[in-house]
């Protein structure tokens, strides 16, 4: 905690540049002895003497006075600038699950850019623990996620609600459906995602349906997980859909919806501290959850 306020600093700086306590104490609006006891105050802080005084002279600054005056003045100045900086001042940061974003992100801001033409906007992409803590400490203004791990101090607004898919290799026995119901994969090796709440979110979603799931392989990224699933070694199960049957390696895999209603999941647009948010988020949820 500092042990020297704003309004001693600006106090010390009055008095250097009047060079007289009496004159200072008016321009700051102080009484003089008031003024003098705050001196006293940071002089004894600092254990060092910040002025001369000389009854009958001015008050002029030590040595050590005019490097202390010095810093003085950038701590003003650094304080005046943020209390001048506007929200305007920096550009509008769209946060997105790493695993939506391919899909999300880059539309999104186009939209936004077309509809706030004024603003500027950048993108950030994390997992859900990142993108909590990028919007609690103010570097993300919105994100587009799923509701995982973001507790009641966050608002937020549903986009739309989507299913998982499964991937497996053109061998295996569920190549050939349409589609699949969960309850289907309990006794399938399963290639999940090791993000540690998306790995929660399907343990518990499988725990929750009677199953007994056997997570052969955890993957960092989706594409690992469908690389996996192309070579045999389990059924991946994801939330992100590409629009390709081959995985990265150039191995054709399969790709089939899921069908149980508990697995659905919605997408949202969250933000922290709904009760003090800028009003402009408001505007930009508006413009991206419009139909």
């Amino acid at each position: 905690m500092l042990s020297i306020s704003l309004r001693q600093y600006e106090y010390v700086i009055a008095v250097a540049d009047a060079g007289s306590i009496t004159e200072a104490a008016v321009a700051v609006h102080i009484s003089q002895p008031s003024l003098s006891i705050a001196l006293k105050d940071v002089e004894a802080k600092m254990g060092r003497k910040i002025f001369a005084r000389r009854k009958g002279s001015a008050t002029t600054l030590t040595p050590f006075g005019h490097r202390f005056v010095k810093q003085a003045r950038r701590v003003i100045d650094a304080a005046a600038a943020i209390e001048r900086l506007p929200d305007s001042a920096r550009p509008f940061v769209l946060g997105c699950f790493e695993d939506l974003a391919p899909w999300y992100l880059t539309k999104t801001l186009a939209g936004l850019s077309d509809s706030f033409p004024a603003a500027e906007f950048r993108a950030y992409e994390g997992r859900f623990t990142q993108l909590a803590r990028e919007m609690r400490e103010g570097r993300v203004d919105l994100a587009i996620t799923y509701d995982i791990g973001f507790d009641a101090s966050f608002g937020r607004r549903k986009i739309k609600q989507v299913a998982p898919v499964v991937f497996v290799a053109l061998d295996h026995p569920l190549a050939a459906h349409a589609e699949v119901d969960l309850r289907q994969l309990n006794d399938c090796p399963l290639i999940l995602s090791a993000e540690e709440l998306s790995f929660g979110y399907i343990r518990n979603l499988l725990a929750e349906l009677g199953l007994r799931p056997d997570v052969r392989h955890k993957t960092s990224s989706l594409e690992m997980m469908r690389s996996l699933a192309a070579s045999g070694a389990g059924v991946g199960i994801s939330y992100s859909n590409p629009p390709t049957n081959v995985s990265y390696d150039g191995q054709p895999l399969v790709t089939i919806p899921i069908t149980t209603a508990e697995a659905r999941a919605d997408v949202m647009l969250l933000w922290a501290n709904p009760a003090e948010a800028d009003p402009f988020i408001s505007e930009v949820v508006e413009a991206i959850a419009a139909p």
